[in-house]
Parts: structure tokens; sequence; C-alpha cells
């Protein structure tokens, strides 16, 4: 995995640094015509997320659920004509879990626990992706087409995808549809509890007769994600903006989480210590179909307030249906400054397949005991405060500072996972 990571960041770089080097030679063509964008913009954005809880899937349904990820990335959208602009999003995102550490909870420690984090390699990984895309208007202005492309690694999964959108406006700008489609192909480097490994012995194993779980490992390890989008924006007076969308997905393949342990009501309990050994890891069915449809509703409250209203339904086959609804209030302080206040609700029913531990049968054919998959609701409350100038008086090298974003964000769930976000942007302009 680190060599896997390390020559994808060598390729990460070596690209920004091609791009930056057409910005500049784009940027001394002296012609003029009204471009799409006027001048390279460089977005470099940095979050932090803190999560803790007590029903990590990893161990079954019980134990930490302890996490921390920060994630820095640099955005490069650049001009290459009138028309066109380039757009290269890189990032890396390194993440220490308790979780992911209890895979294997006997590489570290005296004392063995579900709610205890292992000290283990398995507690922490990176991700790196880089997702460019190159965007074309026409000459009118009314029409816009793009394609893009993804790759991500980390140690246990790759996945490469590929997509594009066509927009339309009609009605002086005022009516905006669009039609995007991505396709998502994954494979996953199957990472199995320790104690179904092969070869697996320890003579710590307490419990009735011998440890024998049904584990088999799974024979196909390829995710294929497919999505197609349609959105429909409207200017319905000077002060009311409102817009609709609506996506169909559907995934096929190794759709469980190949290290995520099931214990069984008709199965004897062993432990090693406290932890317990896994009776087999989750079995979810090899497709999904997905459909989720929302809308926003932006109004124009004065010179001081904007209103910006958003809900989504979802509906999927496996049983879950889910509402979401939020609210942000972005208030103007001063011509530079704006507070954004927000709160999101969301709620959704259980998945067909969720078990809570020691729920589920061993004659079932489908089971998991991830609570992501449960019956749940949560609030989010979140505040952020923006600097913009237009002007871009302050200046970083040959860059003008245009905006400044930092915004906090607290996440509470009714199962006890508790989590905060901290995120920070900034966008420079170039000359």
């Amino acid at each position: 995995m680190y060599f896997q990571a390390q020559n994808l960041k060598h390729s990460i770089f070596l690209l920004s640094f091609l791009m930056v080097s057409i910005m500049w030679s784009q940027q001394s063509d002296t012609s003029y015509k009204k471009r799409v964008l006027e001048a390279s913009e460089v977005d470099i954005l940095f979050s932090y997320y803190d999560q803790d809880g007590q029903n990590a899937a990893v161990t079954g349904g019980e134990g930490t659920e302890e996490l921390t990820d920060a994630t820095s990335s640099i955005v490069l959208r650049m001009p290459m004509n009138e028309d066109d602009i380039l757009t290269v999003d890189v990032g890396l995102s390194a993440y220490t879990s308790a979780s992911s550490s209890n895979v294997n909870p006997l590489d570290g420690g005296l004392l063995v626990s579900p709610f205890d984090a292992s000290s283990g390699e398995s507690r922490k990984d990176v991700l790196v992706y880089i997702n460019p895309s190159y965007q074309h208007s026409s000459e009118n202005r009314n029409s816009i087409w793009s394609v893009n492309g993804y790759v991500s690694s980390e140690y246990d999964y790759f996945s490469i995808g590929f997509g594009g959108s066509f927009t339309k406006l009609f009605n002086e700008r005022n009516t905006e549809v669009t039609l995007s489609a991505n396709v998502f192909l994954d494979k996953w480097n199957s990472q199995y509890p320790i104690e179904l490994r092969e070869g697996f012995f320890d003579d710590r194993i307490s419990g009735n007769g011998a440890y024998s779980p049904i584990f088999s490992e799974f024979e196909d390890e390829n995710r294929n994600s497919y999505s197609i989008s349609l959105g429909f924006s409207q200017i319905l007076s000077r002060k009311l903006q409102g817009a609709l969308f609506m996506d169909l997905v559907s995934q096929n393949g190794l759709l469980s989480t190949p290290f995520q342990r099931v214990y069984f009501s008709d199965f004897e309990d062993f432990y090693i210590d406290d932890f317990q050994l896994a009776d087999n890891v989750e079995q979810l069915p090899d497709s999904r179909f997905k459909i989720p449809v929302g809308g926003r509703l932006n109004y124009y409250l004065n010179d001081l307030i904007v209103l910006r209203s958003y809900y989504r339904f979802y509906w999927d086959n496996w049983g879950i249906r889910s509402h979401t609804a939020s609210l942000e209030v972005p208030i103007k302080l001063t011509d530079k400054f704006t507070l954004y206040p927000t709160y999101r609700y969301y709620t959704q029913t259980a998945a067909d397949y969720f078990y809570a531990k020691e729920q589920a049968l061993s004659t079932f054919v489908h089971y998991t005991s991830d609570y992501d998959l449960s019956k749940y609701n949560a609030h989010q409350y979140g505040v952020g405060v923006r600097y913009k100038d237009i002007f871009t008086s302050a200046r970083v090298f040959n860059f003008g500072l245009k905006a400044i974003d930092l915004r906090f964000g607290q996440y509470e769930r009714s199962d006890g996972l508790n989590a905060f976000i901290i995120t920070l942007g900034t966008t420079f302009v170039g000359n």
C-alpha cells in the first residue's frame, strides 16, 4: 500500500506542476474575447473530522467507533482558451480509526477488548485521489458539456471512474437543465478479521466446544457503480430561485465490507480476553438500486439575508427510506464578511438485512450489523464565516486572495455516534 500510494502521489505532484506551467503559458495570450473563466484560480482546502461511538461494524455492532481524518486538497481551474476550462483536483486523506484497528485486535496491547483500539498498523491509512475534468461552453454560453475522470487508492480499495455532463440554458438563462452520467469501477483488496484468516491459532480462545465459524472468502472483489443524474433549476422571480434533481444509481459486485464481523444468535460465543471472535463477516446482496429525489429553494429576503433550503427523499431496494432537510441562512455582515448558520435533519429506516449483535441466524442469506444501515435520525448544526474580496487586494506571490471560508459542524446521531468537522478553504486568482 505504501509504494502504491507513493507512486500515485508522485504522479499527482508531477501533473500539478505541468498544469501550473500550462496555466502561466495560457495567460501570456494577449488576444481578447470574453472568457468563461477570466483568470486561473487555485483552491486550497483542508478539513479535520473526529467521531466517536459504541456501535462499530468491525466488531459486530458493539465497540469503539473512534476515528479522526485529516484531508487536504488542491483544485486548479485553468482557462485553456475563451470557451474551455481544465480543472484538476488532487488530494490526500489520512485517517486513524479505532474500528479498522480491530480488524486485527491482537497486534497490540495486553488486554483485548472491542472498546479499545489496537496499536497495530491497521489503525491508520492514507487515501490518495486525482479528479481531472474538462469543460467547454458554446459561443453563446447557452450550452455546456464536460468530461471527468477519477482515480483513488488506499490500502484495501482502488477506484477508477469517468463520466460527463451536458447543460442547456433557456429563457434568457433563467432556466437550466443538466444531464450527467458517471461510472466507477472499484476493486477490493479484501482484509478479513484476523481470526478468519487461514492458519489462525491462539491458545487463549475460550468458549464451549471448538471455535468453528462458517466463513469463506469472497470470490469476486469487484464493485461497479453507475449513475444518471437529471437537474432542473429555474429563476422564479427576482427574489426566488428553485431547483429539482433526481439520480438513478445502480451498484453490483462486492457490496459487503470484508472486515465487518457478524455474531449469530444460534452460535456459541468464543472470546480472546474480552474480544468476541466472529461467526462470519457481513453478507449483503450483490446488487443495489438507489433513487434520491430532491430540491432546493433559495429566497432573497433583503440585502443582508438569504434563505437557502434543501430537501431530499431517498429510496433503495434494500429497504432504506430516508428524508433530509436543511436550512442555511447567509447573513451579510459587511461587504467582505458573511456569516453562515446552518441546520440539517436526517432520518432513515433500517435496511432489510440489518440485525443488532447476535440477532441474526446463521441460516439467513443476508445480514449485517453495520449501524449505518440501521434505523436512526441525526441532527447537524453548523456555522461558517466567509471573507470575499472580488478585487483580490491581498496577494500571495503572484496570486490574489479572493476568498477564505471557515466552517464548523457538529453531528449527533440517535444511536450515540457523535462527530465534528472543521473545514478551511481559500481561493486564489492568478494575474
